[in-house]
C-alpha cells in the first residue's frame, strides 16, 4: 500500500510539472496570437502636405511593412451640401494627406520611440500619431500577463520537483539493503540503482500519458475555446504529436536527471 501511494505521489508531481508546462505553451500560444491580431489592428498615422508615394514611406523602415492613403473623400463629400463649391475646391488644395503604416510586427515602446524620431526627420512628413499612451498600457499588460504565468510555471517546477526528488529517495531507502548487497558483490552503480531508474521511467510515462489524455479530452471537447474566440483568438490547444513529444521528452528527462541525482548523492553518502 505505501508503494502504491509512493508511485501515486511520483505520478501526480510530474503530472502537475507537464500540465503547467502545457498551460504556459498554450498560453504563450495565446497571447502571441493576440499580439497579432493588435498588430493587424495597429497603425502609425503620418500626415504629410504633398503627395507622398506608398513606396517611399515603406522604404523608411525596415518595421514598416506597407502603407496605404487614408482618403479625405468622405469627409469632403460629406461637407459638400454645407459649403459652396470654390471652397471645396480650396479644401482640396489645402488638405494635407494622411497616410496608415502597418508594421510587420507588434513593437515595443523603445520601437515605436524610435519609428517616430526616424519619420520625423522625413521632410516631407508634418506629423506623426503613434498613439503611443494606449498602446504602452496595453503592452504593458500583456508583458505583465506573460511574467506572472512565467512566474507562476517557474514556482510550480522548482516545488514539484523537490517532491519528486523526496519520492526517489524514499524509495531510494526502501531498497537499500538489496542494493548494499549488491554492491558487496560488485555490482556497478547503475545496475545497483536499475530500479529506482525502471520505477522513476514507468511514472514518467504513466504520467505523461495521463497529461496528453486531460489535453487531448480538453481539445476535443473545446474547452476555453469559446472565451478565445470571443476575444478573436483562434489557436491549436493541443497538438498531438509535437506537444505529445516535448509532454514526453520533459517528463522522462526530468526523472531521469532526478534519479540520477538522487542516485550520485547516496555514492557520496557511502
Amino acid at each position: 500500500m505505501r508503494s502504491v501511494k509512493n508511485h501515486l505521489s511520483l505520478i501526480i508531481a510530474l503530472f502537475t510539472i507537464v500540465f503547467t508546462m502545457q498551460i504556459y505553451i498554450i498560453v504563450d500560444r495565446t497571447v502571441t496570437a493576440y499580439e497579432s491580431n493588435l498588430n493587424e489592428d495597429y497603425s502609425i498615422v503620418v500626415v504629410t502636405q504633398n503627395k507622398v508615394e506608398t513606396d517611399t514611406l515603406v522604404a523608411l523602415s525596415s518595421k514598416i511593412e506597407n502603407a496605404e492613403e487614408i482618403s479625405t473623400k468622405e469627409v469632403i463629400d460629406h461637407l459638400q451640401s454645407q459649403m459652396k463649391q470654390r471652397h471645396i475646391d480650396l479644401l482640396k488644395l489645402s488638405l494635407p494627406h494622411f497616410y496608415s503604416l502597418h508594421l510587420d510586427h507588434y513593437p515595443t515602446p523603445s520601437e515605436i520611440k524610435d519609428l517616430r524620431k526616424k519619420l520625423e526627420k522625413n521632410s516631407d512628413i508634418t506629423r506623426v500619431e503613434d498613439f503611443a499612451k494606449s498602446h504602452d498600457t496595453l503592452y504593458k499588460l500583456l508583458l505583465l500577463f506573460k511574467s506572472v504565468v512565467v512566474l507562476f510555471a517557474i514556482a510550480v517546477f522548482a516545488v514539484t520537483s523537490l517532491l519528486v526528488m523526496k519520492e526517489m529517495r524514499i524509495w531510494q531507502f526502501q531498497h537499500n539493503e538489496r542494493m548494499s548487497i549488491m554492491a558487496m558483490f560488485g555490482a556497478p552503480v547503475w545496475m545497483r540503482s536499475a530500479v529506482l531508474f525502471r520505477l522513476s521511467i514507468v511514472d514518467a510515462i504513466i504520467a505523461s500519458l495521463l497529461a496528453i489524455a486531460t489535453f487531448t479530452y480538453a481539445d476535443i471537447t473545446e474547452v476555453g475555446s469559446e472565451q478565445l474566440k470571443s476575444i478573436g483568438v483562434d489557436i491549436l490547444l493541443f497538438d498531438p504529436l509535437n506537444d505529445s513529444i516535448l509532454i514526453i521528452g520533459v517528463a522522462l528527462s526530468l526523472s531521469i536527471i532526478l534519479a540520477t541525482l538522487i542516485v550520485i548523492g547516496h555514492k557520496e553518502e557511502v
